[in-house]
């Protein structure tokens, strides 16, 4: 017992290092100024605790990540960062509705082009944010980069961020005071190293943040919905695809819906004490694993360390440059970009690639749910189209002076246009269809028999519907389609009809 409470105070304790730089720089990339770096680290303490006291995945961390941040800058942009925290505390609401309708069930299957495009979107998004300070502070930001590579290369004790942070602190503090004198020799100097006084963070409050009822008027709220159910949806994909990665390294399995309420939770209460939202955090989850932390404790004790070093370190933090979190920022959207992807724009299928490329530059361009949105109608369509040229075939011969045809696959409405061009084309007057071999049937599919049956005795002929649906939950018999067929037009196998149309002389070729 004592073993394993060690392992996951030193495993929270480990993950808190690798969550504090990220959440200062996506909460000052959110806000764009250095206000934002305290709601960042508000927000992983407190979607941190709260997410993995009451969800779903053991060991999952939660925090600020790259597409909870692009949903919250352009709230804020647009209506103001307290009209962002009220849309934060919505979208808490609307995942735990989420939860408790069981929609965990459903959200994660987003085709994985629609992943890698708004992904590689929102890497894309994140470094042309900090541009700002690659013309304003160069030496700076390349020196933070520079610091994270060889980091990540030749050290492996501490976090490359962490490392990035604390050296590019000193650094700047250093060149502060040595480049007066070198500018004073060499004027061109600062020119080419565009290298400004760093702004910093600045003042961190040192007591526990406070709560900020949400006030807003009917029609303010409903203005948030779409801000709101953004946060909601991204945020419930992204915790949901961390916790398929920690499935997949522990062996277990996560509850989908019990995360989103946990999920929901953490986020409702950030919007409440003025703090970003986050959503389950892949980098810091692994992290966390790898490290030993197996349950919920270990991304608890994180929020709390995280909160200890606000209090205690808060005036060392204070003197972090924006400059190098830019840095910081810059390096995570590069790795976060998923180059793997890039191997489909060569390789076939086609269509996936156009899913992807589509849907990352919808994400830069426009915004991140339409990109989502257009993404999953694209890759929609893409399967129906493949599923009623590969998925659905149709099978035909004679038997016994009958023209059988037999359907295997779903009988959906992607396949009713070819089912309809082949027997519309048949002239015989017995045709018989055998659905044994159909795996699913809608609405449309249903119905379409019935049409078929019309068409063809207005033509003379007539229509045999052969086999059951007990395998498909009987939605015939409840659409009342085996009925309308009557029992002469119905039959559980082609032996009984057969028999059936040789004992009333039907058969127009006896065999």
């Amino acid at each position: 017992m004592f073993q394993t409470l060690k392992r996951e105070l030193l495993a929270g304790i480990t993950v808190s290092v690798v969550a504090l730089p990220l959440a200062l720089a996506f909460g000052m990339q959110a806000t764009g100024n250095s206000d934002g770096a305290i709601i960042g680290l508000y927000g992983a303490i407190i979607t941190g605790f709260f997410a993995a006291l009451f969800g779903g995945t053991k060991g999952q961390v939660t925090g600020p990540t790259g597409p909870i941040t692009i949903i919250f800058t352009g709230i804020v942009a647009t209506q103001g960062l307290e009209y962002a925290f009220i849309a934060a505390f919505m979208g808490g609401l609307f995942q735990i509705v989420f939860g408790l309708l069981k929609a965990g069930n459903y959200l994660k299957f987003i085709p994985l082009p629609v992943v890698s495009g708004f992904m590689n979107g929102i890497a894309i998004i994140i470094i042309m944010g900090q541009l700002q300070y690659v013309t304003g502070s160069f030496l700076v930001v390349l020196l933070t980069i520079v610091f994270m590579l060889v980091a990540m290369k030749w050290i492996k004790i501490i976090p490359p961020s962490l490392m990035a942070l604390i050296i590019g602190t000193v650094a700047v503090i250093l060149l502060e005071k040595v480049l007066p004198a070198v500018h004073f020799t060499l004027p061109f100097i600062n020119d080419f190293i565009f290298f400004d006084s760093a702004e910093r963070i600045g003042e961190i409050p040192k007591g526990l943040p406070q709560l900020h009822l949400p006030i807003a008027d009917l029609g303010v709220i409903i203005q948030l919905i779409p801000a709101a159910l953004s946060i909601a949806v991204l945020g419930s994909i992204d915790s949901l695809l961390t916790s398929v990665v920690m499935d997949n390294m522990t062996g277990t399995k996560h509850k989908s819906n019990k995360e989103l309420i946990g999920q929901g939770i953490g986020n409702t209460l950030a919007g409440l004490f003025g703090a970003m939202p986050g959503a389950g955090a892949t980098v810091r989850s692994v992290v966390n694993l790898r490290s030993g932390g197996q349950t919920a404790l270990s991304a608890m004790v994180h929020s709390v360390a995280l909160l200890l070093f606000m209090l205690v370190f808060g005036p060392l933090a204070e003197e972090i440059p924006l400059a190098v979190l830019a840095g910081i920022l810059i390096m995570t959207g590069i790795t976060m970009f998923d180059y793997d992807s890039l191997k489909i724009l060569k390789d076939e299928p086609r269509t996936d690639a156009g899913v992807m490329l589509v849907t990352m530059v919808l994400t830069v361009a426009i915004d991140l749910m339409v990109a989502v949105g257009v993404g999953i109608v694209m890759s929609a369509l893409i399967f129906m189209k493949r599923m009623s040229e590969e998925g659905f075939k149709i099978n035909s011969k004679t038997e016994s002076g009958l023209m059988v045809y037999s359907l295997e696959g779903p009988l959906y409405f992607g396949a009713t246009e070819l089912i309809t061009k082949t027997i519309s084309s048949d002239c015989n007057p017995d045709i018989v269809i055998d659905i044994e071999k159909v795996t699913i049937v809608d609405a449309s599919g249903a119905l379409l028999l019935l049409q078929l049956k019309d068409q063809l005795k207005e033509r003379g002929q007539n229509l045999y519907l052969v086999g059951n649906d007990l395998d498909l939950g009987g939605i015939l018999r409840k659409m009342n389609i085996f009925q309308q067929f009557g029992a002469t037009g119905h039959f559980e196998t082609k032996e009984e009809l057969i028999t059936y149309l040789k004992f009333h002389n039907k058969l127009v070729h006896g065999a």
